[in-house]
């Protein structure tokens, strides 16, 4: 048995395809077949069950991805514990990002981070907050930034900073006018949201349940550029973080803003990795960066 197998095995779990497992791992797909079929014979139990179109793994086989994903973490982790003695921080960094952040803070955090760090590759992310649990926790990222609260011990977690939401509705909308808005004042609106799955449609939940406001039926959005073309054309009103409508977003003639009063609803960000993690010192060195802000980033005026 060597990690190259385990690789395989991993790589075909993720992707239930034999021909794009070997792709992703770089090997024909004979090549790949053959030894996930030697590991088989080394261990004596079928891993996987073979059928025409169909990838399906045994319940052991299962339970041996899982214990090889943390196998292959423990490994990557020595790995990366003898490269920082050398240079803490060079190398390379996986950083995760759920969709409705990442390309909302990227542009104001990026020049500092190339700055600050001039020698470290950082390869980003983006995926919803379980998936990106899921590959912390199996060694497939270093780091992410996710919303609190999150309750996995197995975290260690540096807040970053609290994002203030805004009120989206369309131009001509009886609140578009208003200034230090109250939960209160949405009581009788229903708001558009994004399918299940997204961590902003939990946190906008949230909100509406402390308001009494309640979800448009019939209409669940993918993305929040989505949410934003549909305030737009006047299908209904939504709430916004902040980073999503400030500068490189463009402004909306046919959307109209709206501020709380304060304390305004918020979500709170953090940068969290494995409390196992050979690099813990250095990735607070990065949260650091990761919360030094431009001035009145997380502020706004009225339209």
């Amino acid at each position: 048995m060597n990690l190259r197998d385990l690789r395989y095995l991993v790589s075909l779990a993720d992707l239930r395809h034999f021909g794009r497992a070997a792709d992703a791992c770089h090997v024909s797909q004979p090549t790949l077949s053959t030894q996930v079929r030697k590991l088989e014979d080394e261990l004596g139990v079928t891993l996987v069950e073979r059928a025409p179109r169909q990838v399906m793994f045994t319940p052991v086989g299962l339970e041996i991805v899982e214990r090889a994903r943390r196998l292959l973490a423990d490994v990557e982790q020595l790995r990366e514990a003898a490269r920082r003695t050398t240079d803490p921080e060079a190398g390379s960094l996986r950083l995760g990002m759920f969709p409705t952040l990442g390309p909302y803070l990227l542009p104001h955090v990026v020049p500092n981070l190339r700055a600050r760090f001039p020698r470290l590759e950082l390869l980003l992310v983006e995926e919803k907050t379980e998936a990106l649990l899921g590959m912390l926790r199996d060694g497939r990222l270093d780091a992410a930034v996710l919303a609190l609260p999150l309750h996995e011990d197995w975290l260690e977690c540096e807040p970053l900073f609290e994002e203030p939401f805004l009120l989206a509705v369309p131009a001509g909308h009886p609140l578009a006018g208003k200034h230090d808005l109250t939960l209160s004042q949405l009581s009788d609106q229903h708001l558009l949201l994004l399918e299940d799955g997204h961590c902003l449609r939990d946190q906008a939940l949230e909100v509406c349940a402390l308001a009494g406001a309640g979800e448009k039926e019939g209409f669940r959005a993918t993305s929040l550029e989505t949410l934003r073309q549909m305030v737009s054309a006047g299908v209904g009103l939504t709430l916004l973080p902040m980073l999503a409508v400030k500068p490189p977003v463009p402004p909306s003639d046919s959307l109209r803003l709206v501020v709380f009063r304060d304390p305004p609803p918020t979500r709170r960000l953090a940068m969290v990795w494995r409390r196992s993690s050979a690099r813990s010192g250095f990735l607070r060195d990065l949260a650091d960066v990761l919360r030094d802000l431009p001035p009145g980033l997380l502020r706004h005026t009225a339209s």
